[in-house]
């Protein structure tokens, strides 16, 4: 690859959809890849913040609407087709916009990682034991006694990611951690490209959260999630692990005892989720960031001026 592409990167509800679609809109050559674990899954639409069908009318997008929700995806799936999206708006003669929240994801598409293979009934092993009472909080105590590292950075709710950890580990003998041209290390990327980040403040940050699941709610989020559940193959593993989608599925399993208790569980794990997400793009040196203050549209102009040819 020999055009410099762009990423744009912060935590959740930091402004990120709309600002690169209005940056796309007036540099003319862009096309967005979402780097979203989530986005993928058809259906998955307001609990994702997804940008609507009219705005990616405006804009091409990539990596969105592309899996069934039945359907487990990996990063390593999502590596190799968020890649294939890259070379092929480079061969249109445009550059990519990456926009994601989610370190891991972002930089297996910017960097050369490389990821351990599968043991599926190692997996569904370990899958029986997180299912049990506690045995997630369990298998989260072992992740961290064998691999601090990969602990630190993976949502202690978060069976689907703990499991394969695990797996990993006792397949490999390794920390899950160790895998990759250094997950968490940031060297060359693997084709040019420039990084940013959107930054707000904390308090800010959370107000925006709380006000996007009161949003989400009031458009429907709830029916979105019921309606999901009883589909054909319902959700898979990993489309069931959407903060917002996990909870409401708690609640309609009796898990948890109201819909207004799912989603204040939801917002806080989302909030726990957004420092983690600032905590590990903070150590990426590659990255320039943009202070926004309490209107992540501030930082358009000094974007406009980096990004523009």
């Amino acid at each position: 690859m020999s055009a410099t592409h762009l990423t744009l990167v912060g935590p959740t509800a930091s402004g990120k959809t709309q600002l690169a679609l209005d940056l796309a809109r007036t540099l003319g050559d862009i096309e967005i890849v979402s780097v979203d674990s989530m986005q993928v899954y058809r259906g998955l639409d307001i609990g994702t913040a997804k940008p609507t069908p009219a705005e990616r009318a405006t804009v091409p997008h990539h990596l969105i609407d592309v899996a069934d929700p039945s359907e487990d995806w990996s990063v390593a799936r999502f590596q190799t087709a968020a890649r294939e999206a890259v070379a092929a708006i480079e061969a249109r003669g445009h550059r990519a916009l990456l926009v994601g929240g989610t370190g891991l994801y972002v930089q297996a598409v910017v960097d050369d990682l490389r990821f351990p293979g599968e043991d599926l009934e190692l997996r569904a092993e370990l899958e029986v034991g997180t299912s049990e009472p506690g045995g997630v909080a369990a298998a989260y105590a072992e992740l961290s006694e064998l691999d601090p590292d990969a602990a630190a950075r993976i949502d202690p709710h978060n069976a689907r990611r703990i499991v394969r950890a695990l797996e990993v580990i006792r397949l490999t003998g390794k920390p899950f951690s160790s895998f990759g041209s250094g997950v968490g290390s940031f060297g060359p990327t693997a084709f040019p490209v420039r990084m940013a980040g959107v930054w707000l403040p904390r308090a800010v940050l959370a107000g925006r959260i709380a006000r996007r699941f009161a949003a989400m709610r009031e458009a429907g989020l709830v029916d979105e999630v019921r309606r999901l559940a009883g589909s054909n193959g319902g959700l898979s593993r990993t489309a069931g692990q959407a903060i917002g989608y996990k909870e409401l599925l708690a609640h309609f399993e009796g898990a948890e005892p109201s819909v207004d208790a799912a989603l204040e569980t939801a917002t806080r794990r989302t909030r726990s989720f957004a420092r983690r997400q600032r905590m590990w793009f903070r150590r990426d040196p590659r990255i320039t960031w943009y202070g926004a203050g309490e209107n992540p549209a501030s930082v358009r102009p000094a974007l406009l001026a980096s990004w523009s040819r």
